[in-house]
């Protein structure tokens, strides 16, 4: 961590990690039918400074996790983020590639009701252009991993659908990105010259079960 650095000096939505988990605990995806996750955070949340959270595992950052999907067409946006640092300084994820879009909830958004909603609006608003409405947003499930960085963020994952034939990324930081299949998906997943974000990998098989259904 850069001292000085402005991202750390960000407030934003937390839970302790008992409050998040009362005895089931898991890691992987759990699917939202089988645990309701995201009234527990709603229900026991704070705010704090980003910086101490990032190195304390008794805190989790849950984070919108977003796959905007078109399931007339069963497409699904994904992305691939910029590879240099002067257009993406996350060195952690340069160049990967994804199909999730989300952020940090931030303290403006504890206004509304639901600030992990509100959040993911606004990243959806600042990422990416849907030339189309969106006919539903609903969460899918959940994300959790207990290694490295992920140790302390939580992902909330939402289905954005919409009847837009094209999504565009309208971020400096993506390097290219649109409507992708999931034989797409998998190509990019199971090629080696490909580097796919954790998250997103562990979002493709609830990912193509909802679209098998479609």
């Amino acid at each position: 961590m850069k001292l000085g650095d402005k991202k750390y000096d960000q407030v934003i939505l937390a839970i302790d990690k008992e409050d998040l988990f009362w005895g089931d605990h898991f890691e992987g995806f759990k699917p939202h039918e089988e645990t309701d996750y995201e009234s527990r955070i709603l229900q026991s949340y704070g705010f704090m400074r980003r910086g101490p959270l990032e190195t304390d595992p008794s805190f989790k950052q849950p984070i919108g996790y977003a796959l905007i999907v078109n399931p007339q067409l069963k497409k699904v946006f994904a992305y691939q983020r910029a590879i240099k640092d002067e257009q993406y300084t996350e060195t952690r994820l340069q160049g990967l590639w994804s199909w999730g879009i989300g952020g940090h909830i931030e303290r403006s958004e504890g206004k509304e009701d639901n600030p992990i909603y509100a959040g993911l609006r606004r990243e959806l608003d600042e990422e990416v252009e849907i030339e189309g409405d969106i006919t539903s947003i609903r969460p899918l499930g959940y994300i959790n991993l207990e290694h490295d960085v992920h140790a302390v963020h939580f992902g909330i994952l939402y289905l954005v659908e919409t009847n837009a034939t094209e999504v565009k990324p309208k971020d400096a930081e993506v390097e290219r990105g649109g409507l992708v299949s999931m034989d797409e998906l998998e190509v990019i997943c199971n090629n080696s010259h490909f580097k796919v974000e954790e998250w997103s990998e562990t979002a493709l098989g609830p990912l193509k079960e909802y679209l098998d259904n479609q």
